[in-house]
């Protein structure tokens, strides 16, 4: 038994040796064509292609993934994809590029297809062996990441316009040149921002100023005067256009109205799932505002005096962002104070209907009150 089992380590030693020699001979005598334009064979190319997306998955399975619907973050995605992506992987209403046949494997078009986003992420970030992907996490920090992410999760079903539209107002980014096919100029989108961030200087987010509350006031929580409010990046509603959405600019107002009649059903219904309301830097689940923050937005609102100033929209593939403003009259601490309030919702198409799936709140006063 011994010996056979010494006999058989033997045989499987010296086949490994040969099999070890052959492909050391095979590499060194250059045999196989490492050119692009020598394509793969079906079986090596499935195995290689089951390979590379086992590999990707494994590693971004438990990767953290921040909201995906914020329309700032889509925004800021739009002008990274039109800098670095376009010429590998195109655009709506892109048929091909100069780069792109003589690359193997072909890079997907991502106007088409939609990446599963921790996968995506993890591409971006790490890049891919022996292709044209390169590892933009050298020079691109997470969220710049991300916010591409959540911007290739929109271009799925945009149009030429809707495209060129959003990368026009996407914020500046100093390594980003201009993107001729699109017209998308940072530094005149740097001028915009600049100016914009002028008007909305002194408008952080408060939602003691701006969505609290008469009866936290009564009960002696009056924030307001107890707490600073956070700065925050501007809200901006850059790309805003009264119409472009109509029917996603008819929920808005019904989303509104619900609010202002203390209706919570009807504000409920408006909401989808998986909603996020953010506010004064804080996010909550559509369960936490049903139970808590909802009822106070209807308390504070019922006494409140408001007057739209502009209400607009975005459209975005199959979502659509709408942006308002409104001054709100209230008293607090039996003072009357005028807020200046922005709203930026993001709803996403429901079969016919149209569902919130994320909410911005920023309010201050008025400039001189």
């Amino acid at each position: 038994m011994k010996q056979h089992i010494k006999h058989h380590s033997i045989t499987v030693a010296v086949v490994l040796g040969v099999l070890a020699i052959g492909a050391g001979a095979f590499v060194y005598s250059g045999i196989y064509n490492i050119g692009a334009d020598d394509h793969h064979t079906k079986p090596v190319f499935a195995v290689l292609q089951t390979l590379r997306e086992r590999s990707i998955h494994v590693r971004s399975e438990d990767l953290t993934m921040p909201d995906l619907n914020d329309p700032q973050l889509i925004l800021k995605g739009a002008g990274q994809y039109a800098a670095m992506c376009t010429q590998c992987h195109l655009k709506p209403g892109m048929k091909d590029s100069e780069l792109r046949p003589g690359l193997y494997p072909q890079p997907p078009n991502l106007s088409q297809t939609r990446v599963d986003p921790k996968d995506a992420f993890w591409i971006i970030k790490h890049g891919i062996k022996m292709s044209a992907m390169p590892a933009w996490g050298g020079s691109h920090d997470d969220p710049t990441i991300w916010s591409m992410v959540a911007f290739l999760q929109k271009l799925p079903g945009m149009t030429p316009a809707q495209y060129k539209d959003i990368v026009a107002k996407a914020p500046p980014d100093e390594d980003m040149d201009m993107d001729e096919d699109s017209g998308h100029s940072h530094g005149g989108a740097a001028d915009e921002d600049t100016h914009g961030a002028a008007d909305m200087k002194e408008m952080v987010m408060s939602s003691e100023a701006g969505h609290s509350h008469d009866a936290a006031a009564k009960d002696g929580h009056d924030h307001a005067a107890a707490t600073a409010p956070v700065a925050e990046a501007p809200l901006s509603l850059d790309g805003m256009k009264p119409k472009a959405v109509p029917e996603a600019e008819a929920v808005a107002q019904a989303f509104h109205t619900a609010l202002q009649h203390g209706d919570r059903a009807a504000v409920l219904a408006l909401l989808a799932p998986n909603v996020t309301i953010s506010e004064d830097g804080h996010t909550q689940t559509r369960d936490d505002y049903a139970n808590g923050h909802l009822g106070e937005d209807i308390a504070f609102l019922k006494s409140a005096q408001i007057t739209p100033v502009s209400l607009g929209s975005m459209p975005m593939g199959d979502t659509a962002m709408v942006g308002s403003e409104s001054d709100i009259k209230v008293t607090i601490k039996d003072k009357p104070t005028t807020l200046r309030s922005r709203e930026l919702l993001n709803l996403k198409q429901d079969g016919k209907n149209w569902k919130i799936v994320s909410i911005q709140w920023q309010s201050a006063p008025v400039s001189g009150e």
